[in-house]
C-alpha cells in the first residue's frame, strides 16, 4: 500500500477523507485478527458461544474497526503523521458487513514549526449505522 502525502497548506476545514471500504467481513479475518492481537475471546470466533452470551452471534473486535479507521487516515495523510487517535465504539460489526471509513477536517492550527490538523473520523456499515466515531490529530509537513 502506498501512503498518501498531504501538505498542511493544501488542507482546508471541511475537506473529506477519501472513503476506505472494507469487507464484506469474513470469519477468516476475525481469526487472523485474533492471532495478531492475542484476543481469542470466543465471542469473535464461536457463533454458538456468542449467542449464548447474548450477543446475537459472532461480531468483529472493536479494535479491528478502529484499525480500519486508522488505515483510512494514514492512507490519506501518510505514515508518521498521526499524533493522536481516539475513538468510541458505537455499534457491532457483524460477519458479512461492509465497513466504510472516512472523516473530515474540523480544524487547523499552526504554532512554532508544528502544523496540526484535527479530523472527525468514523466508520459505518452498509446500512448507514456508525460503528466507530472519533477524532484524530495529525502533524502535517509544510510544502516549503
Amino acid at each position: 500500500m502506498k501512503y498518501g502525502k498531504v501538505y498542511f497548506e493544501d488542507v482546508q476545514v471541511g475537506d473529506a477523507l477519501p472513503p476506505l471500504v472494507k469487507g464484506p467481513l469474513e470469519q477468516i479475518q476475525l481469526t487472523r485478527y485474533a492471532g495478531a492481537s492475542g484476543d481469542f475471546n470466543p465471542i469473535h470466533q464461536d457463533d454458538a458461544f456468542a449467542r449464548v452470551a447474548g450477543m446475537g452471534g459472532v461480531f468483529a473486535h472493536g479494535m479491528l474497526s478502529m484499525g480500519f479507521v486508522a488505515q483510512a487516515v494514514t492512507d490519506w495523510a501518510g505514515a508518521g503523521t498521526v499524533r493522536k487517535l481516539g475513538v468510541r465504539f458505537a455499534a457491532l460489526v457483524r460477519l458479512k458487513d461492509t465497513v466504510t471509513c472516512t472523516g473530515r477536517v474540523i480544524s487547523k492550527t499552526e504554532k512554532d514549526d508544528l502544523r496540526l490538523v484535527e479530523l472527525e473520523i468514523w466508520a459505518e456499515t452498509q446500512k448507514g449505522e456508525k460503528v466507530v466515531t472519533g477524532k484524530a490529530t495529525l502533524a502535517l509537513p509544510a510544502r516549503v
